[in-house]
């Protein structure tokens, strides 16, 4: 049998990819109502319900010579204060200083010596309002797992029952030594292979027989395959990237995207699609990039995670290509487009191929897996990463402050400059926009159009709910970009 605590293939990639300028953290801004909790008051609460996420107190600890991949041990000088940190704006400050802050938070790579995460405790946000900043690592969690972390973590109620406390008081366990490591990983390198064929028939379980599945498995291998070696092409968006980021955020409303798809068919994963590109499109024909016939490409991962396995943490994601034709002005001719080539995509296949190589990955030899990660890092495979998750639609809690909003944050690949990722939350949706620092300064100028292309699809739609964002300051921002 494998060993639990062995980093997934697919986990230890996001391991690999990570760089001096590729931070590969996923994170969230939250922003709450109400008066913050003090630190101490905060530092109870998180510790209180740490032995419900054990991973929170576990760190990596690497094969030696490379001949495993690395597996999560218990930190024995575990301090939960090193993790719950604290800080504040300026007075009163607005939601551009959080940003701000946001984005110089999320550009700090996490130590891989410690557990693999952060939450910041922001105060002096104005309106009576504070934020949390959290931050932990790909390699620990993906987004539909990290729905289930906020989901222990926070409360459904202003006043909930109290969380149980653990049976005993949490002891780390003894650290393997080298000679243990390496032995356990050459062990499971001479058994688990034999699994394979096990774990390709898991990937496909159905209704169907084990010969159609693994049909139907092969053949969107190969749709998969085909659609992700087309070079994306080129755009403002894929260049050179550093260390540092820009975090910035809209929050729009979850029916508003209900009645798009409703009036224009599709889904609301294609509404959302849509509304991306049309910012992307008009954020380039305000730089004066041409656009005509111009289709970018974004890698969408989709989660293979069935109802058993949620709470469980570890990634279980697979990648699909979703086209962006950037260059259609008309939205609802956009979202038809978008709408039949994602439902081609469904068809094709392409969501079991890679959910074929997903399971499989956990098979190959760590240096294959490294070598995978950083070749796929250096090519133009798509342009920009788009993640939309589902997230709780209930009002959320922390002690007693109700949240007010989620905005999701995504990590930027190599050559990738922007990453967009979205969020659900109790009627609303979040999108989340990460930045390098350098390649969009004016960030804020595809924020704007991102709400046009809403305002947009809503009147293509039959209806406009949305509020008006644009403003003097942002008329202004766009005429200097242009300028």
């Amino acid at each position: 049998m494998a060993n639990p605590d062995r980093l997934t293939g697919l986990d230890s990639s996001f391991l690999h990819l990570e760089g001096a300028v590729t931070h590969m953290h996923v994170g969230a801004c939250a922003v709450f109502d109400g008066e913050p909790p003090s630190y101490p008051e905060l530092l109870e609460h998180i510790g209180s319900r740490l032995h419900l996420v054990p991973r929170y107190r576990q760190r990596l600890a690497l094969v030696p010579l490379g001949q495993g991949r690395p597996v999560w041990v218990d930190d024995p000088h575990f301090q939960l204060r090193y993790h719950v940190r604290h800080t504040a704006l300026p007075h009163a400050g607005g939601e551009p200083a959080l940003k701000r802050l946001a984005g110089r938070v999320f550009s700090q790579a996490l130590d891989r010596e410690r557990p693999l995460w952060e939450l910041w405790l922001v105060e002096g946000l104005a309106d009576h309002r504070f934020a949390l900043l959290s931050k932990t690592h790909h390699a620990l969690v993906d987004g539909i797992s990290g729905v289930d972390i906020v989901s222990v973590m926070f409360d459904t109620a202003p006043d909930p029952a109290p969380v149980a406390p653990p049976s005993s008081p949490w002891v780390p366990r003894p650290l393997p030594s080298s000679s243990q490591l390496l032995a356990d990983a050459l062990l499971e390198r001479a058994t688990v292979p034999a699994e394979i064929l096990r774990g390709v028939r898991r990937a496909l379980r159905g209704p169907r027989q084990v010969a159609d599945k693994l049909a139907l498995g092969l053949a969107g291998l190969g749709a998969m395959t085909w659609t992700g070696l087309q070079p994306a092409p080129r755009s403002p968006f894929n260049v050179p990237i550093g260390p540092h980021r820009r975090f910035t955020w809209l929050k729009a409303s979850l029916d508003d995207f209900k009645q798009i798809k409703n009036a224009l068919g599709g889904t609301v994963n294609d509404a959302v699609l849509t509304a991306v590109a049309g910012a992307l499109g008009g954020y380039m024909r305000l730089h004066g990039h041409a656009t005509a016939e111009l289709e970018l490409k974004a890698m969408v991962p989709v989660s293979i995670r069935d109802d058993a396995e949620r709470g469980v943490l570890g990634n279980r994601v697979a990648a699909m290509w979703a086209p962006l034709p950037v260059g259609v002005i008309d939205p609802a001719q956009r979202m038809a487009l978008i709408s039949k080539a994602m439902a081609g995509i469904k068809q094709s296949g392409q969501a079991i191929g890679a959910q074929v190589l997903t399971g499989m990955s956990g098979f190959a030899p760590p240096t294959i897996i490294s070598q995978a990660a950083r070749l796929q890092a250096h090519q133009r495979l798509f342009n920009l990463v788009i993640t939309n998750v589902p997230g709780p639609q209930i009002p959320l809690y922390v002690l007693g402050r109700r949240l007010q909003a989620l905005y999701p944050m995504v990590p930027l690949a190599q050559n990738t400059a922007l990453g967009i990722a979205i969020m659900s939350y109790h009627g609303t949706m979040s999108f989340g926009l990460n930045a390098d620092y350098d390649a969009l300064p004016d960030v804020e100028a595809l924020v704007d159009q991102l709400h046009s292309a809403i305002e947009a699809l809503l009147a293509a739609a039959g209806g406009s709910r949305t509020p008006p964002r644009a403003s003097a300051a942002a008329r202004r921002r766009q005429m200097r970009a242009v300028g």
